[in-house]
């Protein structure tokens, strides 16, 4: 199944290294962020799964969940968490689904569908394309998919970034420009009228162009920023 922007994140049970759970019912009614890996004691992974762990503070803050996942089983993920924790200095203080079976993977379109063998006998490079974010929404649906070489490692700086904006654009009726960072203008969606926009921006804009309107950043309720 080919999954896109805006498509019903799969459901799915699984074991993780702090239990059984139900997917959505994990999520609740918050943001999640669910982040794969092709193999236990990967390199690149390592370091990337002890930075999220450092992060989780700031996602707590977004109202936001994270959860890692991995194609072994859980008994290796916990003998690998002990490797994260000491080489990264951190606490694993989110879970790692276990998924030797590819089941999640392919659910998630992250590998072919026909790919066969269960996780002992597959390695690194045959799971290659299973390095994907994926951010999804209280509505439980995707909002974001990227999906990175297994040689560079993933900037959590810059999800932090997007979640920031998914938040904020989800609340209110603007759009965030290039590079845009937490506090910084806005510009208001061309959906809104120009005197749909005047009710609630009483201040005005600023309009280079009549379709670029900018205006400083609304404040967001509590669950975003």
């Amino acid at each position: 199944m080919s999954l896109r922007l805006g498509d019903e994140a799969p459901d799915f049970t699984a074991e993780t290294t702090q239990g059984k759970i139900e997917f959505h019912d994990w999520i609740g009614d918050g943001w999640a962020i669910l982040f794969s890996h092709p193999k236990d004691f990967t390199p690149v992974c390592t370091t990337e799964l002890g930075y999220v762990a450092k992060l989780k503070p700031e996602f707590d803050k977004r109202n936001t969940k994270v959860i890692g996942l991995s194609i072994d089983p859980v008994g290796d993920h916990d003998r690998w968490t002990r490797d994260i924790e000491e080489t990264q200095n951190c606490n694993m203080n989110y879970p790692l689904i276990g998924d030797p079976d590819l089941k999640v993977a392919k659910l998630y379109d992250m590998i072919h569908p026909n790919a066969s063998g269960d996780a002992k006998g597959r390695s690194a490079q045959d799971n290659a394309t299973i390095r994907s974010v994926f951010i999804i929404g209280p509505d439980k649906k995707i909002k974001l998919m990227l999906t990175y070489p297994m040689a560079t490692g993933r900037n959590f700086d810059e999800l932090l970034r997007v979640l920031d904006s998914l938040q904020l654009t989800a609340q209110h009726k603007v759009a965030t420009p290039v590079n845009w960072k937490q506090g910084e203008d806005v510009i208001i969606v061309p959906s809104v009228s120009d005197e749909e926009a005047r009710a609630k921006y009483p201040s005005g804009w600023k309009a280079p162009r009549p379709y670029l309107r900018i205006v400083p950043q609304p404040k967001s309720a509590s669950g975003g920023r």
